[in-house]
């Protein structure tokens, strides 16, 4: 007799079900205190929190014990309002639990104590209460605003109150959560006891997203100081740009993506005003400025008072990447300005249209002075990656690669 294809799968999957019927019929039998529903394990465990009570100080301990000697706690998960767990310590003996960590202000905690009786059946008991609001908030501010940037551009992290403690910077950093594509190596610098800047080891790569989030809202982070919701911030990273100036051959190279796409004659500082050597990261951009030297301390013989167009703007102190048509003769040829660099009107608009903030411009083979870290725009790219992991409280002392931090900082992207 032969069978269809269709009448053996009938038969197979018919095996199949009498097959796992009588294994589950072993496993499920009565004599398995394993296969019972958990009872409620409300007659065996203490909770020094009472269920939905008023609102409790976070700073005092939540603790868990079983009554009676009948039964031990198996496992206990403590939960808040944001998905945080909070994390605790279980005796070897099952007979009590307690948080290791403090507990976040202005939430509401989802309790669950597993347990066991001496038969071995399980029972599981739950309670909620909330913590109290934080009398002192750390507010967290991220930068830039949202939108396209080069992949120099750092990420920054103003905080509304200065944070000197070691043990309580950690925590903040630990709480600010950078997501960026797999593989990227970061860390938070402390550039004074106010503000962050973060980093990647290399620049970011090309055509990518990152993000940064606040982790902290609750949290404790030191005495009655505790952080508060934080709007989170995504940027976009587009092509890598690289501008490299030279100011002794007095040329200018662009390239995007690795590829030299434009090689332009310019000016910068001469002796006395000469432009700062080192990496900057493009700050913005002006169609028209009206440049005057009273406004960098620049008078007397020197004073300048100039509508400049096609102006990019790379430190705070006035430095721009712009268009010096006055200056033509030079470019190409000699350093002649007060620390701009200056090309033709044609070639600033080329640079204007080309360039975006974020991307990267390099200052080489100047007689001035370097250009500034911290405080003149961005000069992060300038202090090297062994000096930057210093700046981190949580990596600071540590060697690169080895601590669990470095392995677990990112949240990577797919």
């Amino acid at each position: 007799m032969k069978h269809s294809p269709r009448l053996w799968t009938v038969i197979g999957c018919s095996l199949l079900v009498a097959s796992l019927g009588a294994g589950a019929t072993a496993c499920g039998s009565g004599d398995n205190p394993l296969s019972a529903r958990p009872y409620d394990a409300g007659g065996q465990v203490a909770f020094n929190q009472a269920a939905d009570s008023r609102p409790v100080d976070p700073d005092k301990p939540l603790e868990v014990t079983t009554k009676g000697g009948e039964a031990r706690i198996t496992d206990v998960t403590v939960v808040d309002t944001h998905g945080r767990r909070l994390a605790g310590e279980l005796s070897a003996k099952g007979d009590r639990w307690h948080n290791t960590v403090s507990m976040a202000a202005g939430v509401r905690y989802t309790v669950t104590v597993s347990t066991e009786n001496a038969e071995g059946a399980p029972g599981q008991r739950t309670i909620t209460f909330d913590t109290t609001p934080a009398k002192g908030v750390l507010k967290v501010e991220f930068g830039p605003e949202e939108g396209k940037y080069g992949v120099g551009q750092p990420l920054t992290a103003d905080l509304s109150e200065p944070v000197k403690d070691k043990a309580a910077r950690g925590v903040i950093e630990r709480g600010l959560i950078v997501s960026a594509p797999a593989g990227v190596e970061g860390a938070w610098h402390w550039v004074d006891d106010k503000k962050l800047h973060y980093r990647p080891k290399e620049y970011w790569p090309a055509n990518t997203e990152v993000s940064v989030r606040s982790n902290l809202e609750g949290v404790r982070i030191q005495d009655q100081l505790y952080g508060a919701a934080a709007k989170p911030l995504k940027l976009e990273i587009g092509d890598r740009v690289e501008v490299t100036t030279d100011a002794s051959s007095h040329w200018m190279t662009f390239k995007r993506n690795g590829e030299v796409i434009n090689s332009i004659p310019i000016t910068t500082g001469k002796p006395g005003f000469s432009t700062r050597n080192g990496i900057k990261v493009v700050l913005g951009k002006q169609y028209f400025v009206r440049m005057r030297g009273d406004s960098v301390g620049i008078g007397g013989s020197e004073y300048y008072n100039l509508p400049v167009y096609y102006a990019t703007r790379v430190t705070w102190s006035g430095e721009y990447v712009h268009a010096a048509p006055w200056s033509i003769g030079s470019h190409g040829y000699a350093n002649v300005s007060h620390g701009c660099t200056g090309m033709s009107t044609g070639n600033a608009a080329w640079f204007y249209e080309n360039i975006t903030e974020g991307d990267l411009v390099e200052v080489i083979n100047s007689i001035g002075d370097d250009m500034d870290i911290f405080g003149n725009g961005f000069g992060d790219w300038n202090m090297d990656w062994k000096d930057w992991r210093q700046g981190s409280a949580l990596l600071k002392g540590t060697q690169e690669g080895r601590s669990e931090v470095d392995q677990a900082r990112l949240r990577p992207t797919v």
